[in-house]
């Protein structure tokens, strides 16, 4: 990094938290830390639940899902702005009504105490997990591609959000966000633009999306029916409806932020802000990786996007051959450029000529790939247990190599804002939850507003320091983006069924319920470890059990007494 990246990285990161810093200092109550005193405008919420939901992950990852895979990954949020309209209408109302701090306090009005506790339970397993993963994921790709140490890179961006999260609770964790929020979306504007400009003088934009087309990263929605399929229509819109459902109606981490509105009507417009705008984000962000994989058709990319793992196999007694495959691959991506400089030459005339244009052109892709797949058995055998995997690093990779500097910082700073807004958010929900649903409700139910605003303080940094620890000892997953999303998976659909059968069927009670979803839980993790399911359909699997289950298990339970909200 150049000093002119280093001025714009601290720069821009520093004045982030201190403007959060700033803008929320004195916060003296519970409610006012929890809740930032129900102050926050739509707009505010609308960025702050997008950043929430957009971590480091999302800007790491999605690029280069897009680059490996094209553009299916869309179709994963196509069931969100439904869900935003029913959370809007239902969820919302209830927890204003009942003034809750956290969505759990529902469950006990509705059911029981060990049910309230289960739903927490799980949240926190959950989401105490995938903060170390948010944390872990720009730390372990920074210090790969930038030559950070992997332990201060993490410290030093958890040291971060701990601070102004724990300085102005919920307040700051939203006037951050909103921030963080223009950076990000800026940031990658500025990624798009140069890509584009970056491309050979005599290709267009539209050359570059034929091309990316020919090779089939355009595809962008299949209707075809396959559960093994991780994306596609159906799965978007049952299961990713039912993800939407749990994470923006029962997830603290998102709960907590639209808690914060003036008004019902002000969470409202937030929640519905972002279910207009979320679909065209992933779809911008996506489109960069199709740029940044159009740009190195005419241009040789990497062999490895993982330059320290090429480093440490050249230490190793296979670097000759390590040498001779990037050889091959030098050769590999000339004619592979060849081809693709043929393809657009004659795309517009159609018929037989075209089409064996097209069939070359994936021919040398598909020589290109088995190279690819050459070096990265020779990874494993050079390095064994090493991730070969290299998806992550590709976005990185390019805006390291080709953006100008001061750019470069910019880009850092957007996966550090992206990092530390989703954490935080984390983090803050965590807190909470531990607070009201356990400290305050089962140890110290006579606590003093000033106990339960310290409790809330030190809870936060506990989980803080969890996360730290995690994140310090995780090992780098098949892809980011997906592990978080498969986590969320194995979890929120039993919790969603748990709130659904609270919201519309009357006659089930607390036992019923609680012992459904211990089931249900089971069910899902069994069949994550056995079974080749998509991961999204896990939404829809957990919920449907917990509700068959509950009505089925309320015929043989005694009647509970549980007091209907």
């Amino acid at each position: 990094m150049t000093p002119l990246d280093w001025l714009v990285l601290v720069g821009t990161t520093s004045s982030i938290v201190g403007w959060g810093l700033w803008r929320t200092r004195g916060a003296s109550t519970t409610e006012s830390y929890l809740r930032g005193g129900y102050e926050m405008s739509w707009v505010t919420i609308g960025l702050s639940v997008m950043a929430t939901q957009a971590s480091a992950v999302t800007f790491l990852s999605v690029p280069g899902q897009a680059y490996e895979d094209g553009m299916r990954f869309v179709q994963f949020y196509f069931g969100l702005p439904i869900a935003m309209i029913i959370v809007s209408a239902v969820f919302v109302p209830i927890y204003y009504r009942l003034k809750v701090y956290t969505a759990y306090e529902y469950l006990e009005s509705r059911f029981d105490l060990k049910t309230r506790l289960l739903g927490a339970f799980l949240f926190l397993i959950q989401r105490g997990l995938a903060a170390g993963i948010t944390l872990y994921a720009p730390a372990i790709i920074l210090s790969a591609v930038l030559g950070w140490p992997l332990e201060p890179t993490v410290v030093s961006i958890g040291g971060l959000v701990i601070l102004y999260t724990v300085s102005g609770g919920s307040k700051a964790v939203s006037q951050t966000q909103k921030q963080q929020m223009v950076i990000i979306l800026s940031g990658m504007a500025i990624a798009a633009a140069v890509t584009v400009w970056r491309l050979p003088e005599n290709v267009s934009l539209g050359d570059a999306v034929a091309v990316a087309g020919a090779l089939d990263r355009m595809k962008v929605v299949s209707f075809e029916f396959n559960l093994e399929d991780r994306y596609n229509f159906w799965s978007g819109i049952t299961g990713g409806l039912f993800l939407a459902l749990s994470y923006f109606g029962t997830d603290q981490s998102q709960v907590g932020r639209y808690l914060t509105g003036r008004s019902i009507t002000e969470s409202r417009l937030g929640l519905l802000f972002n279910g207009v705008l979320k679909i065209p984000m992933q779809f911008m962000i996506l489109f960069v990786g199709i740029l940044v994989f159009a740009f190195y058709q005419f241009t040789a990319p990497p062999l490895l996007f993982n330059e320290s793992l090429r480093g440490r196999v050249q230490a190793t007694a296979q670097a000759g051959e390590l040498s001779a495959l990037e050889s091959r691959w030098e050769q590999v991506q000339a004619d592979k450029r060849v081809a693709v400089e043929r393809y657009l030459s004659v795309r517009e005339q159609g018929g037989a000529e075209e089409a064996s244009a097209r069939e070359q052109l994936r021919a040398e892709a598909r020589q290109a790939e088995a190279v690819r797949k050459e070096a990265k058995s020779l990874v494993s055998r050079a390095l064994p247990g090493a991730e070969t995997k290299d998806s992550d690093y590709i976005f990185i990779t390019f805006i390291k190599q080709w953006l100008p500097a001061g750019l470069f910082g910019l880009l850092i700073a957007v996966i550090l804002a992206a990092a530390m807004s989703s954490t935080a958010s984390e983090l803050n929900a965590l807190g909470a939850t531990t607070t009201i649903d356990f400290y305050r409700r089962v140890f110290r139910r006579d606590a003093s507003d000033r106990h339960v605003l310290v409790a809330s303080k030190l809870f936060t940094v506990f989980w803080g320091l969890v996360a730290l620890a995690f994140a310090t000892f995780a090992s780098l997953l098949d892809n980011l983006i997906q592990a978080v999303n498969i986590l969320g998976s194995l979890f929120y659909g039993t919790v969603l069924g748990i709130f659904l059968m609270a919201f519309f069927v009357r006659r089930v009670q607390g036992h019923a319920v609680f012992f459904a979803a211990l089931i249900s839980q089971g069910t899902v993790l069994t069949l994550f470890v056995l079974t080749e399911i998509g991961y999204l359909w896990y939404n829809v699997i957990g919920c449907a059990l917990v509700m068959m289950l509950g009505v089925v298990l309320q015929v043989f339970m005694p009647k509970d007494r549980g007091v209907v909200a």
